[in-house]
């Protein structure tokens, strides 16, 4: 054998054993890939109902939102009525305090000083009726 056979025979030899490298090395990838795809039907199985039910909760949650911002623009209209009757009711306290403080004060007044008038008179004839009592007394004893 000549060296250019040798070299063509050694070359087949290694195109082979580099054959038969790479057979293994994909055949090693094709046993991952189906283990990975195994992984993912599983996975799928496993997430697709948690999937189902995040679905339905992001949904009750916006509605719970829609309902709870209409409460607070509800609560916001009320608020500001409940506002605006508190201002009017100051506004007319004010004005009653305004019109009825005078009168009141002064048919206190009157009220007052006629109550002391009465006292003084009724005082001064306890008075008149002692001083009487007592002069008939006398008159009796002399």
């Amino acid at each position: 054998m000549t060296a250019g056979e040798l070299a063509v025979v050694l070359a087949a030899v290694l195109c082979c054993i580099g054959f038969a490298a790479l057979i293994v090395v994909l055949v090693r990838v094709l046993d991952t890939l189906k283990s990975l795809r195994a992984e993912v039907t599983s996975l799928r199985s496993e997430t697709g109902p948690l999937l189902i039910e995040l679905r339905a909760s992001t949904e009750a949650a916006n509605s719970t939102m829609v309902e709870a911002r209409d409460d607070l623009d509800r609560f916001d209209r009320v608020l500001g009525s409940a506002e605006a009757i508190s201002g009017a009711l100051a506004g007319s306290a004010r004005l009653a305090r305004a019109a009825l403080s005078t009168p009141v004060i002064k048919t206190a007044a009157l009220a007052t000083g006629t109550a002391r008038a009465v006292r003084r008179l009724r005082g001064r004839q306890h008075q008149t009726k002692r001083l009487e009592t007592k002069r008939l007394e006398r008159k009796r004893s002399a």
